[in-house]
């Protein structure tokens, strides 16, 4: 069975991510895409039809899957037009604005039979892929704190809806979205938010730092994102009560697409040796320090993943289910600075 993928918008996002990679995920096919610049399109894709809106997209019978890629503020609104109409969908991250949305959008995947993810790659970045084979292993013992960044130096005010005063925006939603998924991935729902969220940067108009603590029974979990950090510290530092792991450098993949890399090309997802992280632990007494060679990235699963879950109904790469408890993760943080205070979380 081939997949016709529609995408639904054509930004940084769909034209970096997620074109590239459908086109070389064998089973699929890029067949159309709405977007109000089709000249902007045809340079990428001179074959794919080109539609002013999503409704003209859903119209076509022959579309399997419907990716959404618009401003935050449309996911909602057009995975549940795509739902309605019988497609299979991917909603870019953040899943939804808040978390009543998420939960409408996945009973509606169920009522109607449509399979529904939610497009959070960086569960496939090679650093994480490596803490995650490493977290396997009993090397590091029980874990006491598992710290990530995501930092960037942009002093400037970008003029761009993610910095605009609006639902949705903001550093939180944006980045904050990764590293929750993440830690969500790795350890489940926490116990415990507490949030410092702020702006620091001269004109903004939203969020654009963040420093959470996600509370477990033993285990601390610190997600930070700055807009002014010039010279950044490690990316993950884990630590527990038989070592410690100290990972520096970002995953290549989004610049290798924005150079036109695809993946299987050389070197692919691939981490540079000075950037392998460093482990320090304790066997048998005796202090040991070792690099660990990062594993090689990869985005094309995403879209390997969700081709087998339209072809054979299988589970989609990310769910909505747990996209949803990201979205849950960012309302406690934002209670907890509304309020000034940690946030006890409910069981789900």
């Amino acid at each position: 069975m081939k997949i016709n993928v529609g995408l639904v918008g054509y930004g940084l996002s769909a034209s970096v991510f997620h074109g590239p990679i459908i086109r070389s995920t064998e089973g699929m096919n890029l067949q159309a895409v709405v977007s109000s610049n089709a000249e902007k399109v045809h340079k990428d894709y001179p074959d794919v039809e080109v539609f002013a809106d999503i409704e003209s997209l859903l119209l076509q019978n022959e579309i399997n899957l419907v990716v959404i890629c618009t401003p935050n503020t449309m996911h909602y609104s057009f995975a549940k037009k795509a739902i309605l109409a019988g497609k299979n969908v991917v909603v870019e991250k953040p899943f939804t604005i808040d978390s009543s949305e998420a939960q409408e959008l996945i009973s509606l995947a169920k009522e109607h039979n449509v399979q529904l993810a939610v497009y959070q790659n960086r569960r496939w970045d090679n650093d994480f892929l490596t803490i995650k084979a490493l977290l396997a292993t009993d090397m590091l013992g029980e874990l006491s704190t598992y710290e990530a960044h995501y930092d960037r130096f942009r002093p400037e005010v970008g003029i761009r809806w993610r910095e605009e005063n609006q639902p949705g925006s903001g550093i939180l939603y944006d980045l904050g979205s990764h590293l929750i998924d993440q830690a969500v991935h790795l350890f489940g729902m926490p116990r415990t938010v507490w949030a410092d969220i702020r702006s620091e940067r001269a004109g903004s108009q939203t969020d654009d730092y963040f420093h959470l603590i996600l509370g477990y029974s033993h285990l601390r979990v610190i997600l930070h994102s700055g807009s002014l950090v010039k010279t950044g510290g490690p990316r993950f530092a884990l630590h527990g009560d038989k070592g410690s792991f100290i990972k520096y450098g970002i995953d290549p993949q989004e610049d290798q697409l924005k150079k036109g890399m695809h993946p299987g090309d050389s070197e692919w997802g691939e981490d540079r040796p000075e950037h392998y992280g460093k482990l320090s632990s304790v066997v048998g007494g005796l202090s040991m320090e070792s690099v660990i060679k990062t594993l090689p990235g990869s985005y094309e699963v995403f879209y390997e993943s969700m081709a087998k879950a339209i072809q054979s109904d299988m589970n989609v790469p990310v769910s909505a289910e747990q996209a949803l408890n990201t979205i849950r993760i960012i309302e406690y943080a934002n209670q907890s600075q509304r309020e000034q205070r940690t946030i006890q979380l409910p069981n789900f």
